[in-house]
């Protein structure tokens, strides 16, 4: 991996007109959303977030897994300067952000042309009768009050598959990039990682990262905070 200064990782972005962005939870934590290993830590001794949001623990422990949710939620979180800009390259580019986040800030800050790979805490419905609920309504009971179903976020939880038509778009995203860049994420979660072995041969590579990352293939690295490389540089 090759590391580089903010200047020719911004010239690469520019230079590009086909990008991929694949962003992880150092995305967000500079709005107020807390990363994984924050969750790890805030748990630790009690339970597992792996557990509480879980299949089994929504189905099984329902109270147990509707007051983990609820911690998730960051209504005060605003979009900033990563979630923005990279909305306003899709103006001039043809850009994809693909987003292991839940916390709906990509789509906040406008961005249209988006995969929520793990999908979105904002896009509730009801298991029983399957009609969508506002999140308003699902963070004030997790009863629908039409039928009394127990709702839920759209979220992947573990033991449950991904969603296919995400993965394929994903896939092809990539696989069509000139340029893909690799923001805040540690990636390692699969098979979110895997996408990178999607790219083309003639793809460049670009992970914004204050940790460098394991990957089979040339890459560039900048190591810094990326709120500093996208503010008010496109």
């Amino acid at each position: 991996m090759q590391t580089i200064d903010k200047t020719n990782a911004i010239t690469l972005i520019q230079q590009a007109k086909k990008i991929v962005f694949l962003t992880g939870a150092g995305v967000s934590t500079a709005s107020g959303v807390p990363d994984y290993r924050s969750l790890t830590g805030m748990y630790k001794g009690i339970e597992q977030p792996e557990y509480l949001l879980s299949q089994t623990c929504m189905l099984d422990e329902p109270e147990k897994f509707y007051a983990f949710v609820q911690s998730l939620y960051h209504p005060e979180a605003k979009p900033n300067s990563i979630h923005t800009t990279l909305a306003e390259l899709e103006k001039e580019k043809k850009v994809w952000v693909i987003s292991q986040n839940i916390d709906g800030l990509h789509k906040a800050a406008g961005t249209r042309n988006l995969v929520d790979f793990h999908g979105n805490l904002y896009d509730c419905y009801c298991r029983k009768c399957g009609q969508p609920v506002p999140v308003e309504s699902y963070l004030m009971s997790d009863r629908h009050e039409l039928c009394g179903g127990q709702i839920r976020p759209n979220i992947v939880l573990y033991e449950e598959g991904l969603d296919q038509n995400a993965i394929s778009v994903s896939i092809e995203a990539v696989a069509n990039a000139e340029l893909v860049v690799i923001v805040g994420t540690s990636f390692q979660v699969h098979p979110f990682c895997d996408l990178i072995h999607y790219a083309s041969d003639a793809v460049k590579i670009l992970v914004i990262n204050e940790t460098t990352v394991q990957l089979n293939k040339e890459a560039y690295f900048l190591k810094e905070d990326a709120t500093k490389v996208f503010s008010n540089n496109r």
